[in-house]
């Protein structure tokens, strides 16, 4: 199955360098988007305004969609499928780099209550995308139009608590954050994160980066739950971070994968798609006994969108499992469309040699259809105010700096 290798394409520029709170939502049913409050300010968005912003709206027959690298297989097979289905033709951009940047060009026309040319976006919940939902940027989502995820999402990914009842936005696919470590060096098996502090790998392990990244990690060794954090527990992690600091070799934005590969380094934070898909066969990806962050990159609509209609069919579209099936195993990464792993099963079962074998790999993965045992130890950053997002990185940003 070869065809997957575009996704090297991918991994080198798809998830990088930008503050990402993370997670995927907690337990429970989505509902119509009504009654909701939330941490940080959040909200509240009722049924009849859900339904007075749909209100006249119609099919357009063309959609906009903007979207990170390589998040959609390179002859487009998804969205040319999605046409064939539907007759909504679209036009796709692989636009977004970094949710900072990202925000960056679209702030001042959702500001002015203008249209950013783009009916559909993926961002991954954390700073930016709060900031989206507290501003009034994003349409309330009808989930009457979204049959689909009620009944096929995983119940792991409906009613997240940085978008309770999936109001704004559904998940596209998440990840894990967790260690990958070589096996040709190291001959013991890495199995929590206070491996990454012991001394005899001196100079032979790395760190993300990402303020974000690093301060989960500094909870995680701390004994503390990030989503329960404050900022007494942030000090606490910051400082086990800096005791850390001389055992490292390097922090890393996009290269770690490599390192590791190569024994650069021997072990290193690592996010679980870049380990299943770039990382050599030496190297194995774990996630700690104190437990992993999981994030999700979501689709959203713009409030401002042309075709808003088109985007909630496509959104409805992709939470088929036959149709989210061969988007997953191109991309790697965890679909919140678990049914998909039934249809990817009967592929494999029918299939044979390499391709056989692949599949059988991919549907084993916990990197890709993690345990419930998995999902269990994973945390998502905890949603942060204006005010406890500048405390949080003024606290953790100098870390990797050196002060």
């Amino acid at each position: 199955m070869n065809e997957r290798n575009p996704l090297l394409q991918r991994g080198l520029t798809h998830r990088r360098d930008f503050l990402r709170l993370m997670g995927v939502g907690g337990l429970g049913l989505a509902a119509a988007a009504c009654g909701v409050s939330g941490q940080g300010g959040q909200q509240n968005v009722t049924k009849s305004q859900v339904e007075e912003f749909w209100a006249g709206k119609t099919r357009n027959g063309r959609l906009d969609w903007a979207n990170w690298v390589g998040y959609i297989e390179d002859d487009r097979a998804t969205l040319k499928n999605f046409t064939k289905a539907t007759g909504i033709e679209v036009e796709y951009k692989e636009v977004i780099n970094e949710n900072g940047e990202w925000f960056g060009k679209i702030n001042e026309p959702l500001r002015a209550g203008q249209s950013i040319d783009f009916d559909l976006m993926v961002m991954t919940n954390g700073i930016q995308l709060e900031q989206c939902r507290q501003l009034g940027y994003l349409a309330p989502l009808d989930h009457a139009k979204l049959p689909n995820f009620a009944a096929n999402a995983g119940a792991s990914f409906k009613n997240p608590t940085y978008d309770p009842d999936n109001t704004f936005t559904v998940p596209f696919m998440s990840g894990i954050t967790g260690i990958a470590y070589n096996t040709k060096y190291v001959k013991e098996p890495i199995t929590k994160w206070a491996d990454l502090l012991n001394p005899k790998y001196k100079g032979k392990i790395g760190m993300m980066a990402d303020s974000q990244e690093l301060g989960n990690v500094g909870m995680f060794l701390t004994g503390v739950d990030p989503e329960k954090s404050t900022p007494a527990d942030w000090e606490k992690a910051a400082a086990k971070l800096r005791e850390q600091r001389p055992l490292l070799r390097k922090y890393y934005n996009q290269d770690y994968i490599e390192a590791v590969t190569k024994g650069d380094v021997w072990m290193t934070m690592a996010w679980s798609g870049d380990a299943y898909s770039l990382a050599g066969p030496e190297v194995k990806f774990v996630i700690p006994e104190e437990g992993g962050t999981i994030w999700t990159d979501n689709l959203c609509i713009p409030k401002t969108a042309e075709n808003p209609v088109d985007a909630l069919e496509m959104i409805n579209y992709l939470y088929d499992p036959q149709v989210n099936a061969p988007l997953t195993e191109f991309i790697t990464y965890i679909t919140p469309v678990p049914g998909t792993k039934d249809v990817l099963r009967k592929k494999a079962d029918a299939a044979s040699g390499e391709d056989k074998e692949e599949l059988e790999s991919f549907l084993t993965s916990p990197l890709v259809y993690p345990s419930e045992q998995d999902l269990a130890r994973l945390r998502r950053f905890r949603t942060l105010s204006q005010e406890e997002k500048e405390q949080y990185q003024q606290i953790f940003t100098p870390i990797p700096q050196g002060s």
